[in-house]
């Protein structure tokens, strides 16, 4: 339990530090967030046209559509402009709270890691590196890149070389740690 603990904090500290560095320092997710300086005229536009907060595809159909609707957009669309809009009437942000909740969630699954590795018949360093970067690619494919197929988003790149750093750092540490022999 000890050996968990210890596992999941540090790797977890490990992982918060290269999501900070990939986001700040090395603003690899800067394609996904472009600048316009239009952008006041745009908020001031879609504050009178939207009544909620929510995320809109547009073009889009009610969610009653029919399915014949639904081909006739598809059939219609090809070739022009779509957009995918978060809206949100207030900005709400505490980004003190926001990292320490997304520290934790790190330590939260890197100590899920640790619990599936401690079970391992085969424990050693190359084992431990190579399982962290299978998490690392199915957490890539499962969200980033399924959610790329259909919503092309501009840092797709950003995320992999995300998930295979960051659980990379995970793997090392892990396969320090629980491969070392017992005393």
């Amino acid at each position: 339990m000890k050996k968990l603990l210890i596992g999941a904090l540090v790797g977890g500290i490990l992982l918060f530090i290269w999501q900070f560095l990939s986001w700040t320092v090395l603003n690899l997710h800067g394609n996904a967030y472009q600048y316009t300086d239009k952008q006041d005229a745009i908020m001031s536009f879609l504050s009178t046209q939207l009544d909620k907060e929510g995320q809109y595809h547009l073009p889009g159909l009610p969610a009653d559509a029919s399915r014949e609707q639904h081909e006739a957009l598809m059939k219609s669309m090809e070739g022009k402009p779509w957009a995918l809009i978060q809206y949100h009437q207030s900005w709400k942000m505490n980004m003190g709270s926001n990292m320490i909740r997304g520290l934790i969630v790190d330590m939260l699954i890197v100590g899920f890691f640790c619990a599936l590795i401690s079970r391992m018949n085969s424990l050693n360093f190359i084992a431990i590196l190579i399982s962290a970067l299978f998490v690392g690619m199915i957490v890539f494919f499962n969200v980033p890149y399924t959610n790329h197929i259909w919503y092309q988003g501009f840092d797709l790149m950003a995320y992999f070389i995300d998930s295979l750093v960051g659980w990379g750092l995970v793997g090392i540490w892990l396969g320090w740690l629980y491969g070392k022999k017992k005393a």
